[in-house]
């Protein structure tokens, strides 16, 4: 850092931002048919920067179409119980409590609970826009008893993510 540099920043103001507390029993609660999305960070206070929400995926479930995003990065702490994650060439890893999973733009994905127990993952989402998914898919399956594979599918092009077909036929066989 030069010399003006560092003058500026000595008559710099510290700034006044708040930060935000998201008590545990509290946020925007969606029902996406049987999961249940916390929304904990929908963007707007982070300038869109990041999104985040806790997912409870009951025992048994197979999760969203098989997809991936042309604008944005997620990132999946599991918190409860083992979430399976499925990616191409029949690529499975089952994520446990503490165990942290990326997923970058184009890197095709999705997600299942199997097993007997009711799982748990926090998510981030950069940039937060996807969160607006969510609050849609929320509201267009609101008579939904399980989350539809084809309102899920016309809900995620919205959001600059693609169906990933072969990924789907791999997950479907793997039952």
């Amino acid at each position: 850092m030069d010399d003006e540099a560092r003058q500026a920043l000595a008559k710099m103001d510290m700034p006044r931002r708040p930060i935000n507390f998201v008590p545990a029993k509290s946020g925007e609660i969606l029902k996406l048919g049987h999961i249940t999305c916390r929304v904990m960070e929908d963007g707007s206070r982070t300038d869109n920067r990041i999104g985040s929400a806790e997912f409870t995926v009951p025992a048994g479930t197979a999760g969203p179409p098989a997809h991936w995003h042309e604008m944005h990065d997620e990132t999946f702490l599991v918190t409860q119980g083992t979430v399976r994650f499925h990616a191409p060439d029949n690529t499975i890893v089952d994520a446990k409590v503490g165990d942290y999973v990326t997923v970058p733009i184009r890197a095709p994905h999705t997600f299942s609970n199997p097993f007997e127990v009711e799982a748990k993952f926090f998510n981030t989402f950069t940039p937060a826009f996807y969160i607006d998914y969510f609050k849609i898919l929320a509201e267009v399956s609101k008579s939904d008893e399980k989350m539809s594979k084809e309102k899920n599918l016309e809900v995620m092009a919205r959001f600059a993510t693609m169906p990933a077909k072969p990924l789907m036929d791999e997950v479907a066989k793997q039952k």
